[in-house]
């Protein structure tokens, strides 16, 4: 019956049974087959409405299925649900030069809005190593983050107007074009972050910035994390704000990304404890470098860092870039790893660091590795683990040693992937009973039969008929 409905509504070409669905990949690192009732695939913001309309009287499960990241397996379907794919909402609608802003469709993949700002002489800051498959809707679903967060801040600071689809078919239309507008309650708020479990954004107002003309990079080696923390201010005085990237790596993870067969050279020794990528972006090339450069001999008069090396050309900034955003090498060179993604104070990250390579080798042997890195300017480290003979089973294990301490630190056990299925046993080590039962009510108000992303971030039974 809804089948037949929705193919009635839609089309028979957007709903999408059987081996069709099977084509698709269940995410970004997983690759096998896709389990899914069906795939819908609307055109429009008024589709979108119809399918959750339908959905919504059939008590049928929807989940939103973008561009499969899908690190915390927020968009993870079952053989039950119904994956709602916006693919054909994925055009750039609108950029408005003079307000510096863009009206896009959810569907569209982050690099398609990067290029669409730049060919208008704009700048769209959000960066992330999944830029070309990494969908809009899903960036403001999971408030992505990425590597200039400590410039321009997260998607919830790139946001300035919604189109939101409710659970019911409601269409929540707020396509506000201001930096100011403080008339009633900011709902966009309540979307950004919400991984698809309170409403189905189908359109956004993004924030855009005019472009740098300089991207000025480099990358610092040091042996003591006390260089790293004295560093970030010193760079965030002298370069007057034009500092976006703050980026920390570990040793083991330089040496990861930088030995064969990871495709990057060392451009530095890989004797160091900690290497820094840092850049700069502004408006005067000769000016912009000067005062680089001058900060850079500041820090090094301070001895903050033992050895540098600066980029002068657009392809040794992105041979440097390259380094930091390789991860992948983690999983190709291993065969089961565990990935997370963590916030903490500055200041707590070294002792915090050893506390968990600690735990890891005494459950799991000294062989064990952990590769840390991350975008430490906002308090944001990335840990990998390996182990000999890991298993699936060992995740909560592994787990409880990369999060348990958190709690302690004030710090989150989810800096910008989410929480998903993967995460939402841990939820209450970094939010307080209060605020889980307030999300709880939010999610009954706006989604009272739970057809939206049904158990991701926490458990809430389904409502009678």
């Amino acid at each position: 019956m809804l089948f037949d409905e929705l193919v009635a509504a839609l089309g028979a070409d957007a709903v999408l049974t059987g081996a069709a669905v099977q084509e698709r990949a269940t995410s970004w690192i997983d690759p096998t087959p896709l389990q899914a009732l069906a795939i819908v695939r609307p055109r429009t913001t008024a589709e979108v409405a119809t399918v959750l309309r339908l959905c919504h009287a059939a008590r049928q499960p929807v989940v939103a299925y973008g561009g499969g990241t899908n690190l915390v397996s927020a968009a993870r379907t079952t053989l039950q649900d119904l994956a709602l794919s916006l693919e054909r909402m994925a055009a750039v609608v609108e950029v408005d030069v003079a307000s510096q802003t863009m009206i896009v469709q959810a569907g569209a993949p982050l690099q398609r809005v990067q290029e669409a700002a730049t060919g208008h002489g704009l700048f769209f800051p959000l960066d992330l190593a999944a830029r070309g498959s990494a969908t809009i809707g899903g960036c403001i679903a999971m408030n992505a983050g990425g590597v200039r967060v400590l410039r321009y801040g997260m998607m919830r600071e790139l946001v300035l107007g919604l189109e939101t689809v409710l659970a019911d078919g409601t269409v929540l239309s707020s396509r506000n074009a201001m930096l100011k507008n403080n008339a009633g309650y900011d709902l966009k708020q309540l979307f950004i972050g919400s991984e698809g479990t309170l409403g189905v954004v189908t359109q956004a107002v993004l924030r855009l910035f005019p472009a740098p003309r300089t991207h000025i990079a480099a990358l610092l080696a040091m042996n003591e994390f006390a260089q790293v923390t004295a560093l970030l201010p010193l760079l965030q005085r002298d370069l007057g704000g034009a500092l976006a990237s703050f980026e920390v790596m570990w040793n083991d993870y330089y040496r990861l990304t930088t030995t064969p067969p990871a495709p990057g050279k060392p451009p530095l020794a890989q004797e160091y404890a900690y290497y820094v990528l840092v850049e700069a972006l502004g408006g005067s090339e000769h000016y912009d470098r000067q005062r680089f450069e001058a900060a850079l001999d500041h820090a090094a008069h301070e001895g903050l860092f033992d050895d540098a090396v600066i980029a002068h050309t657009a392809q040794q900034r992105a041979d440097l870039w390259r380094i930091r955003e390789d991860s992948e090498q983690i999983e190709r060179q291993h065969h089961l790893t565990f990935g997370y993604d963590v916030s903490l104070p500055i200041g707590e990250m070294e002792e915090y660091v050893e506390d968990v390579r600690s735990g890891v080798e005494l459950h799991f042997g000294e062989q064990a590795r952990c590769w840390v890195y991350g975008h430490l300017g906002d308090g944001n480290l990335h840990i990998n683990v390996w182990a000999p003979q890991l298993q699936p089973e060992d995740a909560d294990r592994m787990a409880q040693i990369v999060y348990r301490p958190l709690a302690a630190l004030g710090g989150s056990i989810s800096a910008e992937h989410g929480i998903g299925l993967d995460k939402k046993a841990y939820l209450s080590l970094c939010r307080t009973p209060q605020e889980i039962a307030t999300m709880r009510l939010l999610k009954r108000a706006l989604d009272p039969h739970n057809i939206l992303n049904p158990g991701k971030i926490f458990d809430l039974e389904t409502s009678a008929a």
